[in-house]
């Protein structure tokens, strides 16, 4: 395994979450919004990992709540002129891509994440060239240039399957950039993948001697693990999976008590679906200086009621734009995992 950088390599300055609103506050903003989706013919798209209150609204106003490639097709298929994608920057360029025609806003052109940040193009490509012979698998949460440089995109509900295919044809595989969504796949595949070391600044941080503490907490609890979390976390799990797999698995499962180890925003869809169960968050570092995220991301939690009608209202500062050349680039390695989705009748969803 190539040793190439760690989320620890990179310097991340971490934005201040919006201010709080009080309850007159937020319905003003609740309405102006509705009124300006109408006015501005838009849609809101939001990610699982964003404060419920965002979530509700993407539901009361015909939007959705999914995970990024999701909200994507839910934006390219919406009748809407405009998306606005309450997420991350790199949600945003995927809407873009598949979409190029309509306008697409961000509340916060700033939100970003750790695996894109850390996974600069210009040093992941100096990497691919250095394996001029692999196949280059990169993970949805990454920039446009990223998956413009990359053979596959891939997100956590399929990249099992076609890196499997890819083992199976006998193709070297280079990986990235999340390290540990990375080796759980080659443990469950067999594969040997060159691997860019990044991660996700929350999963990161959960901590297996402290899950099995709360475990004694919670004996009858079953543990729902996202594969972007450490092994040792992966293996205490009762069920590993995309966002939307971890959904299902917490309506699926008869437990009526789940530790849940990957962004604590996931609780708003778990708890409307399953309102009788009880959902408690995985433990993290901490609140020492270990403590980088405290299971909820932060760039997310950028996304509030005021940014979303201030991008609404003036789109100034808040489009992504996308070059056409690179937009181009970037769908190809997109539609061939779309494609091998559709041929094998496998259902695509589960990046973070």
């Amino acid at each position: 395994m190539s040793q190439i950088n760690t989320a620890a390599d990179f310097d991340f300055q971490f934005p201040a979450k919006p201010a709080s609103l009080n309850n007159d506050e937020k319905e003003k903003y609740i309405e102006r919004i509705k009124r300006l989706l109408i006015e501005k013919n838009a849609v809101l798209v939001a990610h699982y990992y964003t404060d419920p209150e965002i979530q509700a609204l993407a539901e009361e106003t015909g939007g959705c709540v999914a995970d990024s490639l999701e909200m994507a097709r839910f934006g390219h298929q919406h009748p809407a002129e405009t998306l606005i994608v309450a997420g991350v920057k790199f949600m945003g360029e995927t809407a873009k891509i598949l979409t190029p025609e309509k306008t697409v806003l961000m509340p916060e052109l700033e939100a970003t994440c750790s695996l894109d940040l850390g996974c600069p193009i210009e040093e992941f490509s100096a990497f691919c060239d250095l394996h001029p012979d692999h196949t280059v698998v990169v993970y949805a949460n990454t920039s446009a240039a990223v998956k413009a440089r990359a053979d596959w995109v891939v997100t956590s509900s399929i990249a099992l399957e076609i890196v499997e295919m890819l083992e199976s044809e006998g193709k070297p595989i280079l990986w990235g950039p999340d390290r540990h969504l990375g080796s759980y796949i080659e443990k469950e595949t067999g594969a040997k993948m060159l691997m860019w070391q990044g991660a996700c600044i929350v999963h990161d941080e959960f901590k297996a001697k402290a899950l099995r503490d709360l475990k004694i907490q919670y004996p009858e609890a079953a543990v729902l693990v996202h594969p972007e979390s450490p092994a040792n976390v992966v293996e205490l799990a009762d069920a590993v999976g995309s966002t939307s797999q971890l959904i299902k698995a917490s309506q699926e499962m008869p437990n009526k008590h789940f530790i849940v180890a990957t962004d604590k925003g996931i609780f708003y869809k778990m708890e409307q679906a399953s309102p009788e169960k009880t959902f408690v968050a995985a433990p993290t570092g901490g609140n020492g200086a270990t403590c980088r995220s405290c299971a909820h991301c932060p760039w997310m939690a950028m996304n509030g009621l005021k940014s979303i009608a201030g991008a609404l209202e003036s789109s100034l500062g808040k489009e992504i734009i996308v070059d056409a050349t690179l937009a181009e680039k970037a769908l190809i390695p997109l539609h061939r995992m779309l494609n091998f989705a559709a041929e094998n009748k496998l259902t695509v969803k589960g990046n973070a």
